[in-house]
């Protein structure tokens, strides 16, 4: 992680030191892809989730064939005879789902079923009743609303003749959920306070602007971080930056500008003097030949003096990280050595008063060590490590009890079980030192974390040993450009500004499919400077527009959720029977009403012999697929 964390704060330096340079300030690069991104709301088959399970009251070898996502796969029952019962358990309570699709797996039979919700699988509420239907279909799209769901029961009452019970899918939606907070870390806000940017500013309305946040919040991000750096040096040579960006004083300011939006604030303390992640965590040189007692004392000191100026300002802070990325701990002192930290280079060049005296960071080398020297230190590192963190998480509560503390790691790809090890120590110790945080976060950038499925899995194994925590991504970005615009490393997304917005999507549909609702957000790292977001406007110097992409924040919730999908079935011969409408759930109000729906012609000859024939038909909110089947 060294190398690759590195590779990345510079690369992201380098663009902002040879914009200064030119005497403009630059976060984009001039490469930067321009497009447009179609991007449509997020919806989420649960069931489908590795973590969701199928029980039927019989043939129940086959029942997970219903829930798989392959609709060539089915699960029937033992035999013909009525009621069967199918359950899907989506291994946790959702508060936002609203549709369930059902495809029975023969065609031409008439099936009378009821839908149930529960949370408990005892208590059960009825989302659609076909108990009396008299049509074959093969299939039905049911909308509901039912906050709290973790069960959803299909009972078929009955089938014509002696049809056997089959289901090839049942299927469970998920959607964006209102309390799901969205933002990004923009603390190099305070590097571009000079620069303009606008939603169109080519337009005769140039739309929000002219500053960053302006155009942030009108995109719909509602929350934005702010890094915090005790004293700002220059990551090589440890000297004081002329200009301290991202400093303690120099940041209340931003938070201003934050507040006055009227927009979330989240304050990360690197407790170091420059650049913090898993490679490097130096000590700020304030600190750095401090004997530990009175390193602990520094850390709350200077969390809770900071946390008071800014409310006496009037910009509390709705949440703070404890540290940032601290997966091998913070804080490096003497046990740096053994760490074999080689980053930053002031601190490896300046050992004698960096690495002088003890400070927080792990010794994962000797991880599961047999040897009694070596767990000793393991268990000392660990001890030290937490002693400072909750000096952290209580100077918070003392500041500001109703700021939340958020404790904030990664999860390198193929190093979940490390992860693990990092919550149940850390858990288990500043809560014997009288301290607990509110929420546990992590990190994904694809190129180091893994894939999109990786990113699931990790978050609800969290998630499920954690429930008492609130789950966040604190950082993640993806480019729109670079590498012929093919996708980064564990990742399917073309580098593109489509590519970017279905890209950050995917994040926000992870952290919104996390069970029992511990999702709680997603921030975009930097997107005004890393793996930008925004480009610069050709014909208007020092001005910046946003890529497409930025809608992600805005077009990622449903207002409406369409009955998207009829099935009819017809003789050989005959015309279908299509209906003049279809049913569209509001999420404002939870109305169901209907929707005129117009459908494409059906082409000559189509349903002269048995088979499937698939048309298309428009709604005012979208398309509708009908699957006739021609027997």
């Amino acid at each position: 992680m060294i190398n690759r964390y590195g590779a990345r704060v510079t690369a992201a330096l380098t663009v902002l030191v040879t914009a200064l340079v030119a005497g403009v300030t630059a976060p984009a690069p001039a490469h930067a892809t321009f497009g447009t991104a179609h991007i449509k709301p997020i919806e989420s088959n649960i069931a489908a989730k590795s973590w969701a399970s199928a029980t039927a009251s019989s043939g129940a070898p086959t029942a997970r064939l219903a829930i798989d996502g392959d609709p060539t796969t089915s699960w029937y029952a033992d035999g013909s005879s009525a009621p069967q019962r199918l359950t899907a358990d989506l291994g946790g309570a959702y508060n936002n789902l609203r549709k369930v699709k059902v495809i029975f797996a023969d065609r031409g039979v008439v099936y009378r079923y009821i839908i149930e919700a529960s949370s408990d699988g005892r208590r059960w509420t009825t989302i659609a009743d076909r108990s009396r239907n008299r049509a074959a279909s093969r299939g039905a799209v049911h909308l509901f609303t039912r906050p709290g769901t973790r069960f959803v029961r299909l009972t078929v009452t009955g089938a014509s003749g002696h049809s056997k019970v089959g289901v090839s899918e049942i299927q469970i939606f998920n959607y964006l959920r209102d309390d799901l907070i969205l933002g990004a870390d923009l603390s190099w806000m305070d590097d571009v306070q000079t620069q303009e940017y606008w939603v169109n500013p080519l337009a005769a309305d140039r739309g929000a602007g002219p500053r960053l946040l302006d155009v942030a919040k009108d995109r719909g991000m509602e929350h934005v971080r702010l890094r915090i750096f005790n004293e700002p040096r220059d990551e090589s040579t440890g000297e004081p930056t002329p200009i301290p960006r991202q400093g303690p004083e120099r940041s209340l300011q931003s938070a201003r500008w934050i507040k006055d939006r009227s927009m979330g604030l989240g304050i990360d303390f690197h407790y170091a003097d420059s650049w913090a992640d898993p490679s490097k965590q130096p000590k700020p040189r304030a600190w750095a030949e401090l004997e530990f007692d009175d390193l602990t004392q520094a850390v709350y000191d200077f969390t809770g003096g900071y946390l008071r100026k800014l409310i006496k300002q009037g910009t509390t802070p709705d949440k703070v990280a404890v540290g940032n990325e601290i997966i091998n701990g913070f804080l490096y002192g003497s046990e740096a050595a053994l760490i074999g930290t080689t980053n930053p280079p002031y601190f490896v060049n300046r050992a004698g008063i960096y690495q002088s005296k003890p400070g927080g960071g792990l010794l994962w080398r000797y991880w599961q060590s047999t040897d009694p020297v070596e767990q000793r230190l393991y268990d000392e590192a660990w001890d030290r490590f937490t002693t400072l963190a909750a000096a952290g998480i209580k100077a918070v509560r003392d500041a500001s009890p109703k700021t939340k503390v958020e404790i904030h790691v990664i999860v390198d790809a193929g190093r979940l079980a490390k992860t693990m090890e990092f919550w149940s120590q850390f858990l288990t110790r500043v809560k014997a030192k009288g301290q607990n945080p509110d929420v546990l976060a992590i990190s994904y950038y694809p190129e180091w974390h893994g894939s999109p499925d990786a990113l699931d899995l990790n978050l609800h194994t969290i998630a499920t040993t954690y429930p008492d925590y609130e789950i966040d991504i604190a950082e993640t970005a993806y480019p729109a450009s670079g590498g012929d615009g093919s996708p980064l490393p564990n990742s399917p997304f073309p580098r593109t500004v489509q590519g970017q917005a279905d890209a950050v999507q995917r994040v926000f549909q992870a952290a919104n499919d996390v069970v029992d609702n511990q999702g709680a957000g997603v921030l975009v790292w930097e997107p005004a400077g890393y793996q930008p977001m925004f480009r610069a406007v050709p014909e208007s110097p020092n001005t910046w527009e946003p890529h497409a992409s930025i809608n992600v924040f805005n077009a990622s919730q449903a207002r409406h959720i369409l009955e998207d999908a009829v099935y009819v079935t017809t003789r050989a011969g005959r015309t279908p029977a299509l209906p003049s409408s279809v049913r569209k759930l509001t999420t404002a109000d939870n109305a169901i009403a209907t929707i005129p729906v117009h459908w494409q012609a059906l082409p000559d000859r189509a349903t002269d012999t048995p088979g499937e024939v698939v048309l298309v038909g428009r709604t005012a909110r979208g398309q509708v697929t009908a699957v006739i089947d021609v027997i």
